[in-house]
C-alpha cells in the first residue's frame, strides 16, 4: 500500500473541501483523540478555580456565571 505525505495546510484543505456532515465526522474523531487530554485539564482547572475563589473568600460553586467571569477578570487583572 502507497504512503501519501501531506503538509498540514494540505489536510486543512482537503478536510474544507467535505461536505459539512463529513466535516463533521472528522472534527468529531480529533475532538475524541484528545478527549483524554482535555478532560484533565478541564478537570485541572475547575479545582483551581475553586481554590482561588475560596482564598479570596467565595464559593466557586455558589456563583452566578456572571460572578464567575467578573472574579476571573478580576484575578487575571491583579497587581
Amino acid at each position: 500500500m502507497a504512503t501519501l505525505t501531506l503538509s498540514n495546510e494540505q489536510v486543512i484543505e482537503l478536510v474544507k473541501q467535505l461536505p459539512p456532515q463529513q466535516q463533521v465526522e472528522v472534527f468529531k474523531y480529533l475532538i475524541l483523540q484528545q478527549w483524554s487530554v482535555w478532560n484533565s485539564l478541564s478537570s485541572y482547572g475547575a479545582e483551581r478555580a475553586r481554590i482561588v475563589a475560596q482564598e479570596h473568600g467565595l464559593n466557586w460553586d455558589a456563583m452566578t456565571e456572571e460572578e464567575r467571569e467578573t472574579f476571573i477578570d478580576d484575578v487575571l487583572h491583579e497587581e
